[in-house]
């Protein structure tokens, strides 16, 4: 019993150590900044597409990013995604606005992470095809990105928006005796 009891006490006091040592300190403190960047990068994105400024909101992709967007369309390239958001801020999205929270944020290592979101946009006016509003006058979508660290900044590598389907209209019963 006393082995055992020693192996827990030096167990705890090596976990102990690990968790107060600088390297775990600097380690949370870059894990807080990297967090905090990304969210960042999100709100800014967000406040791009208030104004409709496809420049903007396409800037942080990385110049090799695919990006599928709600009707299936991919995109390949920073540039051809400023081109298409240009093309939607002009027609369908022009004036339309859009909330965004984060959902979740996951670290896969110290450079690279995913990001789920949650869109409400309203004001616009008109949809792609087959892409229909959540409720009058609002269109949600969930986005997931996966991030990766370039040096010191983060960049979009990847991003797929996902529409989210009216609710389905409620079942009529069947009449009586049936």
């Amino acid at each position: 019993m006393r082995t055992h009891f020693s192996l827990v006490t030096a167990a705890v006091v090596a976990l102990t150590f690990v968790l107060a040592s600088p390297a775990h300190a600097q380690s949370a403190k870059a894990h807080a900044a990297d967090e905090a960047a990304l969210r960042k990068l999100v709100a800014d994105q967000t406040e791009a597409w208030n104004r409709s400024d496809a420049a903007a909101w396409s800037k942080d992709f990385s110049p090799d990013a695919a990006f599928i967007n709600i009707a299936g369309g991919v995109f390949n390239g920073r540039a051809e995604i400023e081109k298409r958001h240009a093309f939607v801020f002009n027609t369908l999205f022009k004036g339309s606005r859009t909330e965004v929270t984060v959902t979740r944020l996951v670290f896969v290592d110290a450079n690279v992470a995913v990001v789920d979101m949650e869109h409400v946009v309203t004001g616009f006016t008109g949809l792609p095809p087959g892409v229909q509003p959540t409720e009058s006058g609002v269109l949600k979508t969930r986005m997931r990105y996966v991030m990766k660290k370039a040096g010191k900044k983060w960049e979009i590598a990847a991003g797929q928006n996902t529409d989210v389907k009216p609710a389905p209209a409620p079942a009529k019963d069947a009449p009586a005796g049936k």
